[in-house]
This record gives C-alpha cells, structure tokens and sequence, in this order.
C-alpha cells in the first residue's frame, strides 16, 4: 500500500512510497547478493550456484536507460484489471536498464507517453503510476517516464 492507495493485487510487495520517495523492492539473496524483481515468493536465491534461503528487501535504483519498448494494443485478458464499462486505451511497455544494478525491468510507460516518443538508450526514471481507478477507488503499480 503507498499513501493509502492499495498496490494492485499481488504487486503490494513489489515496491514502496515512503519518506524516501517511490521505489521498487527486489529480493537481494544473502548468501550471494544476486538480485530477484519481482521478489521471489518462495525461499531460494535466483542464482542457480547458491544455495542460499532468505532474501531481503532491497530498493532497486529509480533510474535508468530504455533497454526496449513496444505498444499493447489489445486488452489484456484476466487477472489484468479493467474497470467495466470502460474503453481500452492502448499503452507503452518499457523495458528499462537500472543504473546501478544493470539488470532490466519490464513497466508500462507512464500515461501520456507516445511511442512515438521513445528511443532505445534514453534516460527513463520511476513514477508511481494508477493501474485502474474504478468506484473512486485506485490500485497503483510504477510506470517509466523519460527523463533522468
């Protein structure tokens, strides 16, 4: 939950508003340090040559560089939330490079970005985003904007 908008179902873990600002949440393995985003729901590290069991929470950084992008335009089917009633928009998805651990995160583009607008190797950077607003209530995920 972030300022008392809950996260989309099944996402509350993947990332965190506090006094620090909007960031997302990995599992940092603590045997090895090998990184998981999301965080893994199981014990275990993602590193198949470590053994090790626990992970804890890690603020991943909030900027980086678009990897690669592309447009969705078809609705995506359950559990992806919709709103009824409403007309799908089509959207960008960003696979965004973070700067300081170079591993590449997957996100809508924040609204009111074209793909049009998009190039490889620009500098993205982490907003909280609303996935759907329905009955004046909102389910927020993160999005990439451009800009450092």
């Amino acid at each position: 939950m972030t300022d008392g908008i809950p996260a989309a179902p099944g996402t509350d873990a993947w990332f965190h508003d506090g006094p620090d600002g909007f960031v997302l949440l990995a599992g940092r393995c603590t045997a090895c340090g090998a990184l998981s985003f999301p965080p893994r729901p199981i014990p275990g590290c993602p590193n198949p040559d470590c053994d090790g069991l626990e992970q804890h929470p890690h603020a991943l950084s909030t900027t980086g560089s678009l990897w690669s992008y592309t447009d969705a335009r078809y609705v995506p089917p359950p559990p992806y939330p919709r709103p009824p009633d409403t007309e799908f928009s089509p959207y960008a998805l960003a696979a965004v490079e973070l700067d300081a651990e170079r591993m590449i995160v997957l996100g809508q583009v924040a609204p009111g970005v074209a793909v049009s607008e998009l190039t490889v190797g620009m500098p993205m950077r982490l907003v909280p985003g609303v996935l759907v607003s329905s009955a004046g209530v909102e389910e927020r995920v993160w999005n990439w904007r451009p800009g450092a």
